[in-house]
């Protein structure tokens, strides 16, 4: 009789730890599940704040403008290059330089006058190329030298500027905005 009382009994520990057991892996399963979904949505809490970071990061480069024009210059088919650039942002941008094509750089640089809105910027103050500093709203032009038609027509304008945040960009006539690591273009 001892000896059945102990195996029911053993038998009930048994079960009771079985259940305990299921109870346990299942409250492991649902803690594994929760902590699954909450790492999805730091995954995808942090591609958020990477993209608006990123959306800060260019936003002021964004505003900057450049609109490319070939001048004809004198009646030997000779034509220069004009390049006007816009600060559209808020904050001043540093170190402009127009190149033009691979090897040729800004002869002249001047204040610019006037809206685009209104056609071709007007020619103000001479500046110093490179230019090292635009203010926020404003516009200037920038001049490549005289050449044959077919020169200037070959070498577009490539801007490079510093943004506020110190990150060094290159815009090309066509809008092509890239990050550059130093001064060289690509």
């Amino acid at each position: 009789m001892f000896a059945g009382i102990v195996a029911v009994f053993a038998y009930q520990t048994i079960k009771s730890q079985r259940h305990q057991i299921g109870e346990q892996r299942q409250f492991i399963g649902e803690q594994l599940r929760f902590m699954a979904e909450q790492q999805e949505n730091l995954t995808l809490e942090r591609a958020e704040l990477r993209a608006a970071a990123e959306s800060r990061r260019v936003a002021q480069a964004l505003q900057v403008r450049m609109t490319d024009t070939l001048v004809p210059v004198g009646a030997q088919g000779a034509a220069l290059r004009s390049a006007e650039v816009v600060n559209g942002s808020d904050k001043p941008i540093r170190d402009l330089e127009v190149r033009y094509g691979t090897a040729y750089i800004a002869a002249e640089v001047y204040a610019a006058i006037g809206s685009q809105d209104s056609g071709p910027l007007a020619l103000g103050e001479r500046w110093i190329t490179p230019l090292p500093l635009l203010g926020a709203g404003r516009a200037a032009v920038f001049r490549s030298q005289a050449w044959p038609d077919s020169t200037a027509h070959n070498n577009r304008p490539t801007l490079c500027f510093t943004d506020d945040a110190g990150v060094r960009w290159s815009l090309d006539s066509y809008g092509k905005l890239d990050e550059v690591a130093d001064d060289s273009v690509s």
